[in-house]
């Protein structure tokens, strides 16, 4: 079954983002912390992006500004032209740990969102089973979180966004506790929903393959206070698949990344 089996096209064109010289301060006083610093930044409707950047310089505090959850101290911030004051479930938000209920089934996970926003049991159970199908989870459906992998966990994690059709998807680092071979499902997994939905991505990464391999765009960000430090563009074909990442131009890539993050010294990534 496909992702466009699976969901219907109101996922169809992803939200367009903008960021015009956004600042982001945290406290008062003598503990007031930069965490962002001018940063200029535009995601086209369905563009895959990741940011990549040292430890600490606001990769996360661009997901929480972009997802309504951290308020912007200067500049503009608009998804879809509109001034970001709060979430929403147009913009849906993947952690690096999952945020499934221990007392609910994946099943009902899944399906929170929808109940949240008054859908009918019938429609939410439909639409929950479906997009579980897709990722593979179906049969555990009626099992709870601590019965699964870390995998199947984060798996569970994506489907529950999924089910509310969000058209900004902001990633924050969602497969780093995963092995190599489920992270590479994962990768996959995901780049065949984008494909299917043309959602917008924004996806922060410490791996440097994972932003290549996944990305339209790479953002790299400077040390604390993060400014857009680099763009790389990634001109690699698509569908993308396992052969790319030992191909040359793949190569090439990574060493322009690792040296735009290594250029400074007392970067820690």
């Amino acid at each position: 079954m496909s992702a466009a089996q699976v969901l219907p096209a109101t996922t169809s064109v992803g939200g367009a983002i903008y960021l015009r010289n956004v600042d982001i301060h945290f406290g008062d006083g003598n503990t007031a912390v930069q965490a962002l610093r001018g940063i200029e930044l535009n995601v086209a409707p369905g563009e895959l992006v990741s940011v990549l950047g040292p430890s600490g310089c606001g990769k996360s505090t661009i997901i929480g500004a972009v997802a309504g959850f951290t308020r912007v101290s200067s500049g503009s911030l608009l998804v879809d032209g509109q001034e970001v004051r709060a979430p929403g479930p147009d913009r849906g938000v993947v952690f690096q740990q999952h945020t499934l209920f221990p007392w609910k089934t994946v099943l009902e996970n899944v399906e929170f969102g929808l109940k949240m926003r008054r859908v009918g049991r019938a429609e939410r159970r439909r639409a929950a089973t479906e997009i579980l199908e897709h990722v593979g989870l179906a049969e555990f459906r009626a099992h709870y979180p601590h019965q699964l992998s870390g995998g199947m966990q984060q798996r569970v994690n994506l489907a529950r966004v999924l089910v509310n059709r969000p058209r900004v998807m902001l990633m924050d680092e969602p497969f780093c506790s995963l092995d190599a071979q489920t992270r590479l499902q994962m990768q996959r997994m995901l780049l065949e929903l984008w494909h299917e939905l043309h959602m917008t991505i924004v996806f922060v990464t410490h791996d440097v393959d994972e932003a290549v391999f996944l990305s339209d765009r790479v953002i790299v960000l400077s040390p604390r206070p993060g400014r857009v430090k680099a763009e790389l563009a990634i001109e690699l074909p698509r569908p993308r698949r396992v052969e790319l990442l030992t191909s040359q131009g793949f190569m090439s890539l990574k060493r322009q990344a690792l040296e735009l993050l290594l250029e400074d010294p007392a970067a820690v990534i």
